[in-house]
């Protein structure tokens, strides 16, 4: 993290900065959460009704992701937080291509080994037709899955998955994370922010359908887990480029490869689905052991009193 992106602190102003921090940023991370859960009680309301998380041709499910946007935005509001706290900046730019390949290193293993442990899961076959069938290439599977498929979805797919997942991240590694971690410090706050973030999806996997077919206590656990390593991998992205923007290509990006390429190339044989997809122990482990390793380097970080420092001096001003 670049030394100038914060401001500098004696010990006597980190310890002041902390102690007259408490308070202000208890309050902001308390009308957030109530905000996020509130905005996102009319679109949850509407899936657990159709049991569908793809209720309204897909577009209730874009509206709940864009609710911790709107609650940060609407909180940014009401306390008259400066927007520029949630972290705009693209630069430097190799952090956001980081995010982007960081799913690839996780989740191919996870699915070569599961692939191969389990005889029929394997079914390339069926994503190549589909592909062929969508693109009206029916006599070259090959050319349509690997040509134009996936290089498509690699590409241009993964903007429209930026476009849902940075609603989410606005909220959650824009707003909460900086002021959880200033709060309770990196850890902490990290622990703190992936249960909320778990949580949130609750209502869509308990009583709607966003679950692949996996025992409901085993899906949920496997899935907090998961959510809960990989808010530590956001939070060193986030905190170390100090944008959000990583953040929001990790999201994407993991959105795209698991759930649009590597889930349908997977067929539900055995106990397939128990070992891949976000609800199944395989990405759990694997993005757990990614969390453990940039949890060691939190060192690299900017302190939490200067992240508390920041988030006063950016309301300070905007009071002025």
């Amino acid at each position: 993290m670049a030394s100038n992106r914060f401001p500098k602190w004696s010990y006597y102003s980190d310890q002041m900065a902390y102690h007259d921090g408490m308070k202000p940023l208890t309050k902001q991370i308390s009308t957030f959460l109530c905000l996020v859960f509130l905005f996102s009680s009319l679109p949850y309301f509407l899936m657990i009704r159709s049991h569908h998380i793809g209720a309204g041709n897909g577009l209730v499910v874009r509206l709940v992701m864009w609710c911790p946007a709107a609650a940060a935005f609407a909180a940014c509001a009401l306390l008259r937080i400066d927007s520029r706290t949630l972290g705009w900046n693209w630069r430097p730019l190799r952090y956001e291509l980081l995010g982007y390949l960081l799913p690839l290193i996780y989740a191919i293993p996870v699915y070569l080994i599961a692939w191969i442990a389990v005889r029929g899961s394997f079914a390339l076959g069926e994503f190549e037709r589909a592909a062929s069938e969508s693109l009206s290439i029916g006599s070259s599977p090959h050319f349509a899955t690997f040509g134009l498929m996936i290089p498509m979805l690699a590409t241009l797919g993964v903007i429209g998955s930026l476009a849902n997942a940075l609603g989410e991240e606005i909220g959650w590694r824009g707003f909460l994370l900086p002021r959880l971690v200033g709060q309770f410090g990196f850890t902490f706050g990290c622990i703190v922010s992936g249960l909320v973030w778990a949580m949130w999806h609750y209502p869509g996997l308990l009583w709607a359908d966003y679950n692949a077919g996996t025992n409901p206590a085993y899906a949920l656990a496997c899935f907090t887990c998961m959510v809960v390593a990989m808010a530590f991998v956001m939070g060193w992205l986030r905190l170390k480029s100090g944008s959000l923007w990583p953040c929001a290509m990790l999201h994407a990006s993991h959105n795209l490869f698991i759930q649009a390429i590597l889930d349908r190339m997977t067929e539900p044989e055995g106990r397939a689905l128990y070992y891949t997809t976000e609800f199944g122990c395989g990405l759990a482990l694997a993005i757990g052991a990614t969390a453990v390793y940039f949890w060691s380097r939190r060192s690299e970080l900017p302190k939490r009193a200067q992240l508390v420092g920041e988030q006063i001096s950016a309301t300070v001003k905007s009071l002025a």
